[in-house]
């Protein structure tokens, strides 16, 4: 695995390869899981040559965010990195990311401020400006994301649709632990009381995707059926429980043409979120 932590030596690489059909990018801020590693061969699967980029974005933190804790362990990622057989990695600190006196950034307007883009002020304007210009370094065909984060997949989807981005972007599905909790770098931080109580939240995207199979198409009722299994968890404190449109990220009332059921939740200091898609049979 080819490693560089500089823009232009990624360039050089990027140029030396530029004739591979299909260069893969999957973007990641380290602390690797399952959950990274599924999309690695997602990646290596489907693409002739894959890079991996780890860069702990800070723009995307905002004020009493975990920044200065966010679990960072670079030998134990290019171990993992290497076992998936990766070909390259992009590992660029914060000043060749962002040089002394940067003031630009790229903002989805009308859906960076939903979800969690609600209670979390500027945090999808940190992930679109960094991923752009991953995409502009890099020039990958085609980009990995993982459905946990669905928000911020539909709005790489549209920031590369509005800026005639060549670049395919594919979503791959949440990867869990033996109770369903979705696999998360946050995670790391639960103590063993708080581990078991964040399982609700699967419990209740689980409720959730069990009344509309039964034939419950009413958002209203499935959100109220969803936070009542959450409200059982004293240790959980719910942030929200939406059901909206997977690509707007706009409300529905009716979800008999599918939707996406997004949860986000504070269990103790830690805030964890997981989705699921309902769709029509």
């Amino acid at each position: 695995m080819k490693i560089s932590t500089t823009i232009e030596g990624m360039r050089e690489i990027r140029l030396r390869y530029r004739s591979a059909e299909r260069f893969a990018l999957v973007p990641t801020m380290g602390a690797l899981h399952d959950g990274h590693l599924s999309l690695m061969r997602a990646a290596r699967t489907q693409c002739d040559l894959v890079a991996a980029s780890l860069f702990v974005n800070p723009i995307q933190f905002g004020p009493g965010e975990d920044l200065a804790t966010y679990p960072r362990d670079f030998s134990r990622d290019r171990e993992l990195l290497e076992k998936e057989d990766v070909d390259f990695l992009f590992a660029p600190g914060v000043e060749e990311m962002y040089p002394a006196g940067a003031v630009t950034f790229v903002t989805v307007e009308k859906l960076s401020d939903k979800l969690c883009g609600r209670s979390r002020q500027g945090h999808f304007r940190g992930v679109t400006t960094v991923v752009s210009k991953l995409f502009n370094i890099v020039e990958p065909d085609v980009a990995f994301f993982g459905q946990k984060d669905a928000a911020q997949a539909a709005i790489i989807r549209r920031m590369v649709r509005d800026l005639n981005i060549p670049v395919q972007i594919v979503t791959c599905p949440i990867v869990r632990e033996a109770d369903g909790l979705a696999m998360s770098s946050r995670n790391a931080y639960l103590d063993s009381q708080q581990r078991m109580a964040a399982s609700v939240l699967y419990r209740s995207l689980m409720e959730v995707q069990r009344r509309f199979d039964e034939g419950e198409h009413m958002a209203a009722s499935l959100i109220e059926a969803g936070k009542h299994l959450v409200a059982e968890e004293p240790a959980v404190r719910l942030d929200y429980f939406e059901i909206v449109d997977s690509e707007t990220l706009d409300p529905v009332d009716d979800v008999s043409r599918g939707a996406l059921v997004a949860v986000a939740a504070f269990v103790g200091r830690t805030r964890l979120i997981d989705n699921v898609v309902l769709a029509p049979a």
